[in-house]
């Protein structure tokens, strides 16, 4: 059921937070044009989940050696389901509180709509507008990442090499 992996554990950062993963983290927020505007696809973390109820990205510790894009999708597979292979990258942003830890969304556009099958930390998989995302219940990492996450995703094409506060979703 559940595996552990090398990147699992907290780390006390240099800033003096605790976060997720020995080697810092990644997520990945899928985009799917329809009717010509994007639509994202965001988890609903479950209880077992931190800050359980809350929506976010799928995503988590990356292993020793694990490139960010690598382990997005390996986390948003064990979260929500096999990843379309039209999936395609068109940007990400890296929250870096302290020089030991930082966590990576990356923005994939796919072709379909996918997360059919999740796993004991989702307990739902939505696809939302932009002001949708707006109105929900977010996690607190990612809402701090949302609104460089919502540029790109705008944008279609660009990448937001952040450096800013704000806190981790994974």
């Amino acid at each position: 059921m559940f595996e552990r992996r090398s990147g699992d554990g907290f780390l006390r950062c240099g800033d003096g937070h605790v976060r997720w993963g020995i080697f810092g983290a990644a997520g990945v927020v899928f985009v799917v044009h329809e009717d010509g505007a994007p639509r994202v696809m965001l988890q609903k973390r479950s209880a077992m989940a931190h800050e359980g109820g809350t929506w976010s990205c799928a995503g988590g510790a990356l292993d020793q050696g694990e490139m960010p894009l690598e382990g997005a999708l390996r986390e948003a597979s064990e979260e929500i389901g096999a990843v379309p292979a039209s999936a395609r990258v068109v940007g990400e942003y890296v929250f870096r509180p302290s020089p030991d830890w930082a966590y990576t969304t990356v923005v994939v556009e796919v072709a379909e709509r996918f997360g059919a099958s999740m796993n004991f930390e989702t307990d739902a998989v939505g696809w939302f507008t932009l002001d949708e995302v707006d109105g929900l219940a977010i996690h607190a990492g990612f809402a701090a990442a949302w609104p460089h996450l919502r540029r790109i995703v705008g944008a279609g094409v660009a990448t937001d090499p952040g450096e800013g506060a704000g806190g981790a979703h994974a």
